[in-house]
This record gives C-alpha cells, structure tokens and sequence, in this order.
C-alpha cells in the first residue's frame, strides 16, 4: 500500500484545524497546530513531507514560521495560506521562508489537495537525488581508494621484479641469459608506465581541483630527475626554461599530467638515428601561465593533428604510447579552464603550447585551522 503524505497545518483558529484534518484525512497523514512554537515542536519530533501554514497567526506569523522551520529541517515542501492580498508577505515568504506555493483563504477543497500532491512530489524528489548524490560522493571516496590502493599493490610486486632482474643481471650468467632479463625490464617498465598512466588519466579526469600555489621549478627538477631514473636522456639535448614571477595557482597534480605526458610524447616519438632535442619553456605569472613542450622528432600528419586529442588515438604505428597522452593533456586542461595549441611538421618535430588561467588563492579551511 502506498504511504501516506504527512501533512503539518498551522492555523491558530480550530474550525480551520478540523475542517482541514476531516476533508483530508483519508488522502493524507494530517497533523496540527494551534500556533507556530507548538508546530515548531512537533516538527523537531517528526519527518513531514509538507507543511501548511496561515499567515496571519498570534505571535509568530507564518513567514516567521517557515523561517524558524528552515533553521529546523529544511527539506519538507513550505505553502502558506494568506486571506489578504500584501505583496510585502510574499516577497517576505519567497526570501525568507522559502516558500513553494500560496493559497488563498478560504481554501478550495480540490486546489490544496493537488497542491499537497505536487509538494509532496517535490519533496521525495529531492530526497531521491540527494540520496543519489550521498552515494555518487561515497562511490567517488571509495573509487579514490581502490585505484590508488590497487596501483600500490601492482607496482609494490612489479618493482620487485625489476630489482631482481637487475641483480641478477650482475651474475655471472650464460650467453643469451641476459638478453632474457632485458625483456622482462623492458616489460616490467612497459607495465610501469601504464600503471602511471592509469593513475595520471584518473587524476585528469575524475578528481575536483585542489588548488594551491604551484612552484614550476620545483615540479620540473623533480620531474627530470623521474625522467632520467626511468629512460636513457643521455642522446637527449634538453632545454629547460622557466621564468616565473609571482604566485601562481592552480592543481599541481593536473599540471604534473601535463607535463608528464607532454614530455613522455616528446621522447617517445623522436626520429631513430638522429640527435635529439626537447625543450620546455614555462612562463608565469599571477594571472597566468604557459607552457610550452616542443621537439625535433617525428612529428603530426595534419590529417590527424585534430584527432591526437581524442581518447585512444594514435597519430603513428609506431608501438609505442597507449593513445591515453594528449587526450588525458586536454581533460586536464580543460578542467584548469586553459587552452592547448598544436603545431607540428612531419619529419622536422611538434610544439604543444598549453595556456592556463590562475585559478586564484584558495579559501583558508577553517576546520585545519588554514594554510
């Protein structure tokens, strides 16, 4: 059997009480109150999808009511009843009381029974998304927890693999033996760099901003030096200049998937046989920054220069890269409200230049007593 709407009425005549409980009982759940404190009360003590109340009571009026309920419990669906015509009381009940709908006294039998429906209507579906969103937000915390989590658990055996491999690389060992071992480095990289991938595509596309000031210097140093524990950079000629004046902020994990998978794109498609270049040239400033990754390598066919964006996409056959890169650049970029340009020349190398916004200090949070 469908449940009943429960239904407050506030009137501080009793003829409208009881006129109000007998025509509607059967359709709803009618509770009432002679006056606003008594219907305050009752609703600290009980859930109500609606509540009903006259303008024009002793001591509290109904927009005072409404007001007072709000601070209470803000989610049942507010009507008041008004016998006069004073725009001010209604202004006062839209901005204070937050009010859904009026109706005027004497109220028609038929008028507020549909109003009653309608409210309630209101109410279960607010409550209905509220629920959603309180389980979409526990989903988001426990999704956070399972792709870091499962990250640490695959990379915790893959490192292992990769130490045994190379002590066992010092052995001595048969010929052809060492070949065997600089296949499973070559894997276990390959995984690796997947596994970061993942965590970076995550961070890019599914996690708010968290802004705090940004050090470009800081992020690039640390940056190069993962670089450099993870690929041979010693046929590399790397430029890097940064400039930067003032405070700039803006969510450093995202602009750490930026530079990321710029430069790992700059690396991975240099031209085999030649010397290679990559420079990174970061400018900042309060306002803005922007950054900007170019090479000497393969380069972009301009029939796929619109698509290398794409979720997926892959610009060469080359086996290499997952066609995550630039698509994970732009959702990163997007999110930090900037813009990213490509230029590139088959055969002569690609500049990606990456414009952002400041997205300005971040408010003290209180509850750890700011930053």
């Amino acid at each position: 059997m469908k449940q009943k709407i429960n239904v407050l009425y506030i009137d501080d005549e009793d003829n409208n009480l009881n006129s109000f409980k007998a025509a509607l009982r059967r359709e709803f759940k009618v509770y009432t109150a002679l006056d606003a404190e008594e219907g305050l009360e009752i609703a600290r003590t009980k859930e109500f999808e609606v509540v009903i109340a006259d303008q024009r009571m002793p001591g509290l009026t109904g927009v005072e009511f409404f007001e007072k309920l709000v601070e209470i419990n803000p989610d049942p669906i507010r009507i008041l009843l008004t016998g006069y015509s004073d725009i001010s009381s209604v202004i006062d009940a839209i901005n204070r009381g937050e009010v859904y709908r009026f109706i005027d006294k004497p109220w028609n039998l038929e008028q507020i029974k549909n109003a009653i429906i309608n409210a309630a209507e209101i109410y279960f579906a607010r409550k209905e998304l509220k629920e959603k969103n309180e389980r979409l937000q526990k989903l988001h915390s426990e999704m956070n927890q399972f792709v870091y989590s499962l990250s640490h658990e695959l990379r915790g055996p893959l490192m292992s693999i990769s130490g045994i491999s190379k002590l066992a690389k010092t052995e001595v060992l048969e010929p052809g033996i060492i070949e065997y071992f600089e296949m499973i480095d070559s894997a276990t990289l390959k995984l690796d760099d997947f596994i970061y991938k993942m965590l970076d595509f995550y961070r890019s596309t599914k996690i708010e901003n968290k802004v705090v000031s940004i050090n470009f210097k800081h992020i690039l140093d640390q940056l190069v030096a993962e670089y450099k524990e993870k690929w041979d950079l010693s046929s590399l000629e790397m430029n890097l200049d940064i400039g930067q004046d003032g405070l700039f902020y803006s969510d450093e994990s995202k602009i750490r998937v930026i530079i990321n998978n710029l430069f790992s794109n700059a690396y991975k498609f240099q031209k085999e046989g030649e010397k290679g270049w990559i420079r990174i040239k970061i400018k900042a400033s309060p306002t803005k920054a922007n950054l900007e990754v170019a090479d000497n390598g393969i380069g972009i066919e301009e029939k796929h220069q619109t698509d290398v964006f794409n979720l997926f996409h892959r610009a060469t056959q080359r086996n290499v890269g997952s066609g995550l890169g630039l698509y994970m650049v732009k959702e990163s970029v997007e999110q930090l409200k900037g813009n990213v340009i490509l230029s590139s020349d088959v055969g002569k190398g690609t500049v990606i230049r990456v414009d952002l916004p400041s997205l300005g200090a971040p408010e003290p949070d209180t509850a750890q007593g700011g930053r």
